[in-house]
């Protein structure tokens, strides 16, 4: 019987870095997916048979950030408990001898030293990021957001730490996007450094619109953060929608050219969209090597009868 949870793939002993603390931001209300938010936090929606936040632990994880603080809320009990063990649950399964469940159990609690903060209110990312300064202290630190999924054989976390310890300062992901997509995100304005995948960024601007985008350079859920960061939080007043944006902060330290970007290649899945977020189960199901043939098999089944439906059968599904 093969494992109900599908590993990141086997990667070399992490390197010693300088990075070694990764901060997961997770007390949005996710009201895009209400109801079903209503009292399930958004980052525990299953992807396949794990919630999406397991997803980002394992990636923090696999690059060597083996001190992960959450940022939750009130409402995000359930997070805690899933990084926790489950002492009625995993007695239940030893003693029926199902050691597959019994691991998949037990994996969320391994994964790293998990610790948890309140952000007391919902004032945006940035203040989000503040929460998490004593914990983090003076030391450069990873920020992963739970909506933003990474193909697990991506290494771009690495790359990322990576440029942070020869350039310091801070780095940011970022993925080219259609212009019709680029208010959607914070957009960076960029000039080349002579790596292929690392630009310098000289500017950010939150959810421009589309003309007023400097690039199509979208900066994307993934952060390596000088310390520094938390003075500019600190004088950042309240953006776009009333809340404390990152992105402004970023700005202030871009103006003194401490930030780097590193461009994202593969694939990316945002599940705090709905249509991407059907994507990225339909994707990771293929991928599984338990699932994938079956559900591949059904899924082109499935497809064909929809190609070939008479348009009044389209109708009636519709």
């Amino acid at each position: 019987m093969g494992r109900m949870i599908a590993p990141r793939p086997a990667t070399p002993a992490a390197p010693a870095r300088t990075v070694r603390k990764a901060v997961v931001p997770a007390a949005g209300l996710g009201t895009r997916f209400l109801p079903a938010t209503k009292a399930t936090p958004k980052e525990m929606l299953p992807v396949v048979d794990k919630p999406a936040i397991q997803y980002v632990v394992e990636e923090a994880a696999a690059a060597g950030l083996d001190d992960v603080l959450m940022v939750t809320g009130r409402h995000k009990r359930a997070i805690e408990d899933h990084f926790d063990h489950a002492f009625e649950l995993e007695q239940t399964l030893v003693a029926k001898g199902d050691t597959v469940r019994l691991d998949a159990v037990r994996d969320p609690a391994r994964l790293a030293s998990i610790h948890h903060i309140r952000q007391g209110e919902p004032l945006g990312l940035g203040h989000a990021v503040l929460c998490a300064r004593r914990h983090v202290g003076d030391q450069p630190f990873a920020v992963l957001l739970g909506d933003d999924l990474i193909d697990p054989r991506e290494t771009s976390l690495s790359r990322m730490l990576d440029v942070r310890d020869r350039r310091l300062g801070s780095v940011v992901a970022l993925m080219e996007v259609p212009p019709e997509q680029i208010h959607r995100y914070g957009c960076a304005a960029v000039e080349p450094t002579g790596e292929e995948d690392v630009v310098r960024v000289t500017g950010l601007v939150e959810k421009p619109a589309r003309q007023d985008a400097p690039s199509s350079y979208a900066v994307i859920g993934r952060y390596v953060l000088d310390p520094a960061v938390f003075g500019a939080l600190e004088r950042t007043p309240p953006g776009r929608g009333g809340e404390i944006q990152l992105t402004d902060a970023l700005q202030e330290l871009a103006a003194g050219g401490t930030v780097h970007g590193v461009v994202l290649k593969g694939l990316r899945y945002d599940t705090g969209d709905k249509a991407d977020y059907l994507r990225t189960v339909v994707r990771l199901a293929c991928d599984r090597p338990d699932l994938g043939p079956e559900f591949v098999a059904w899924l082109k089944a499935f497809v064909a009868d929809l190609d070939g439906a008479r348009p009044a059968q389209r109708d009636m599904a519709a």
